[in-house]
């Protein structure tokens, strides 16, 4: 017999009498999906340009993408905002970047309405939409969509992935990750990996375990609830980590270097139809080094860092195969509807030589050829957070120019896959009509013949910018829909409008034409200037590739363009242009907590995310920590702030104090008390004070004196000729009593923690000397 039940909120339709014998019950109607919904995936990839796919031309083995491929689409006009967190907001809204505050990654936002680093909440994700649909909804992976200054343990949690419509999370909230060692998130709690690299431990795999157990969780008791799923792997962005034995599958492979790989690739992306025939190769770089030029030992490295490059993505794409085969035991596949795309170009951020830490490239450290070729046989591994020359950057982005950051279209154009085996005819063929990732989520609605809600959870919601894509599954000539669509990334901008390209490239065309570097400020003169004479035109449906600059020819039309993409800006907030890069970094924003000179930390808790935590770097302060050490004796670390990328640590080892110094693990430094730490209750402390003036442009941080003290007193003192002038890493925070992730020095395994008694630490930036401060110190340790 069917219950008697009603919507919530309508009338109650049962009867209420004085007792139950002579009552009707009725009950709330559950929120179900309808018969038959699919369940919806996205897989998400990180920093992987358009031709790093097998299905799209690459030598790289990607066969369970291929196949997903093979049953169902490929795009080869989908386009993104040349930058991840940008593109990944719209993916997940419909909306272009600059409408959800992400005109950059949201630790480069600049306090204005294209550019806070706030979705609005009027901006309706799909997982919210989804939710109110009667759907199960999963986040894994990367998230990097939370306000930086909001991701510590102090929240707000409203823009964390639970609180944008996901009920479960695993994952990273950061921009990176270490692969080997993870800052993990389940829920709305920081989590340490199941297992440590020595035991095996690889993100991938454990990313891809977590969403299957999300799936089956709800599946064995919902079998009929579909589900949303935003999978989103660390690959391919760096560190580029992955076991030794698939990188070792490609040794030899990339010996002819990357021209060598352009022109293969080129070569099968014609065959595929994934190009038209037409296309020309896009020159060679100026900024990219010619192979035939190399040293010996450049080569030999740098078609290393390519071959782990292309064994993390064979790596992942097992992984992924992995998944796949989860949803076909379950009976899930067939109607399962996937869309796989890269959320920006591959990416440029291991400068001209590729690096062994890519933190070098964020703080202006020029990498080392000695140093890098000693570290060959270890590249892929926990030990380095490795990352390519941009040779393979632009061979990766094949066959279009320049790569991620930049919106040419090797920073904009990106692999996208749709597989729906229920809800698609047309199998293993290409689609070549214009998208963009804003289309995503109006074609999932779409497919699912949803309507996008006025309302949710009360706050009316904007109009859905992007268009559906859904009339060309099974329509090969269908006609694009999306007509006109603006780009800008750090100053460099574009505009499409029906088959045709202006760019206007900042800092340039390349770094050595214009004789700029990335993230130059623009002035307003410079705009001008830029408007009248620095726009370029291309031709689509003829060039591809964009090789053929129309702008002379063509003058009417490019002037038409310019005029349309200040309207496109008006539209979306897309103004001021800000082209700036570090000075965007290190802008300071607004905290949850009242600016302070002294911030007391407690061991046991959640490590506080470097946006929310005191900066230190270039400036004097001091660390205190508050310590039993037993009779015995006790090692380990009191405070850590960085990873084995960047970083210092204060810690006893062998009974004496350290503090050391990971500049950007290019040099390590260290000073040591002269005596051991006796027992009892004591108060240690360490003074960090400049003797010198940071020389930012050459990755150079202030210089400074080491002081160690113990209770006070004296106990030794060293100097630091150099330290990190920007950045300690995406991923660096605040940890009392332990190092937890990758070790920020090499002296010892992590998390090392502290075998005494740590009971707080007290960060101070006043600059006030230790000696004076003790007795304060004590006073306010004991208040807390």
């Amino acid at each position: 017999m069917a219950l008697n039940e009603y919507k919530p909120g309508a009338a109650f339709p049962g009867v209420i009498g004085r007792t139950a014998d002579v009552s009707t019950p009725a009950w709330p109607e559950p929120n179900r999906a309808p018969d038959g919904s699919p369940n919806v995936l996205y897989i998400v990839f990180d920093d992987m340009g358009f031709g790093q796919l097998g299905c799209y031309g690459s030598p790289i083995a990607t066969p369970n993408i291929d196949a997903l491929a093979a049953d169902g689409l490929r795009f080869s006009n989908m386009h993104t905002t040349a930058l991840c967190s940008p593109s990944r907001s719209c993916l997940l809204t419909g909306r272009n970047h600059h409408s959800n505050g992400l005109a950059c990654i949201t630790e480069g936002s600049m306090g204005y309405p294209g550019s806070n680093g706030y979705i609005p909440f009027e901006n309706g994700f799909l997982s919210e939409i989804l939710l109110q649909k009667g759907y199960n909804t999963y986040a894994v992976g990367k998230w990097h969509l939370t306000p930086a200054e909001a991701t510590s343990a102090a929240g707000p949690y409203d823009r964390w992935p639970l609180g944008r419509g996901f009920e479960r999370f695993y994952g990273f909230l950061g921009g990176d990750t270490h692969q080997y060692y993870p800052e993990l998130v389940r829920d709305n709690t920081q989590v340490e990996p199941p297992a440590t690299p020595e035991q095996g431990y690889h993100l991938t795999p454990d990313l891809v375990e977590k969403a299957k157990a999300m799936i089956a969780d709800a599946k064995q008791v919902a079998p009929n609830k579909p589900f949303f799923m935003y999978f989103c792997t660390g690959a391919m962005h760096a560190p580029h980590h992955v076991p030794k034995e698939w990188a070792d599958k490609y040794k030899g492979k990339f010996d002819g270097g990357w021209n060598a790989y352009r022109e293969h690739t080129f070569a099968r992306q014609k065959e595929l139809g994934i190009i038209p025939a037409n296309t020309v190769l896009s020159r060679h770089d100026p900024d990219v080094q010619a192979w035939e030029g190399l040293s010996a030992d450049e080569k030999r490295l740098y078609a290393r860092m390519m071959e782990v490059f292309a064994g993390f993505l064979e790596h992942t794409d097992h992984y992924i195969g992995e998944l796949i085969k989860f949803l076909k035991d379950l009976g899930e596949y067939d109607n399962t509807l996937i869309m796989l795309i890269s959320d920006n170009g591959a990416s440029s951020e291991g400068g001209p030589s590729g690096s062994v830490n890519e933190g070098k490239f964020f703080n202006n450290v020029p990498d080392n050829l000695e140093q890098n070729l000693a570290a060959i046989d270890d590249i892929g591994g926990p030990k380095y957070f490795n990352h390519y020359p941009w040779g393979w950057t632009h061979a990766g982005n094949t066959p279009f120019r320049r790569w991620k950051r930049e919106t040419y279209r090797g920073g904009t154009s990106d692999p996208f896959i749709v597989s729906w085996p229920k809800g698609l005819t047309a199998k293993g063929e290409i689609r070549s009509q214009y998208c963009h990732a804003i289309d995503l989520v109006p074609t999932v609605l779409d497919a699912l013949g949803l309507e996008a809600p006025t309302a949710i959870r009360g706050v009316t919601q904007s109009p859905i910018e992007g268009y559906s894509l859904h009339s060309c599954f099974d329509a090969a000539a269908a006609p694009s829909l999306h007509l006109t669509q603006y780009f800008e990334m750090f100053g460099h901008r574009s505009l499409y409008h029906q088959g045709w390209r202006a760019v206007c490239p900042w800092p340039g065309t390349s770094f050595s034409e214009s004789g700029r570097s990335f993230g130059d400020p623009i002035s307003y003169d410079q705009l001008i200037q830029l408007d009248a004479h620095g726009w370029e035109l291309y031709n689509l449906e003829e060039d591809f590739a964009e090789t053929n600059n129309l702008a002379a020819t063509e003058r009417d039309r490019l002037i038409a363009m310019i005029g349309m993409w200040y309207v496109e800006a008006g539209k979306y907030n897309v103004l001021p242009i800000d082209s700036r890069g570090t000075q965007r970094f290190m802008t300071e924003r607004p905290q949850i907590a009242l600016d302070r000179q002294r911030y007391i930390y407690y061991p046991g808790t959640q490590v506080v995310p470097g946006n929310a935590a005191p900066r230190v770097l270039n400036r004097s302060h001091s660390i205190s920590v508050e310590v039993i050490v037993p009779e015995t004796g006790a090692d380990g670390v009191l405070f850590s702030m960085g990873g084995n990328d960047g970083g210092f640590s204060f810690y006893v080892q062998n009974g004496t104090l350290t503090y050391g110094y990971n500049y950007v693990a290019d040099t390590y430094f260290r000073v040591t008390s002269t005596a051991q730490i006796p027992s009892g209750h004591h108060i240690l402390s360490m003074e960090f004070t400049p003797t010198g003036p940071a020389d930012i442009a050459k990755g150079k941080g202030t210089p400074a004196h080491i002081a160690l003290f113990v209770d006070g007193q004296p106990v030794g003192e060293g100097d630091l000729p150099v330290t990190i002038p920007l950045s300690l890493g995406l991923a660096a925070g605040v940890a009392v009593g332990a190092d937890p992730g990758s070790p920020t020095m090499p002296d010892y395994k992590p998390p090392f923690a502290y075998a005494g008694v740590v009971k707080r630490a007290m960060v101070d930036v006043s600059g006030e000397p230790v000696e004076h401060l003790q007795e304060q110190m004590r006073m306010i340790l004991a208040r807390q």
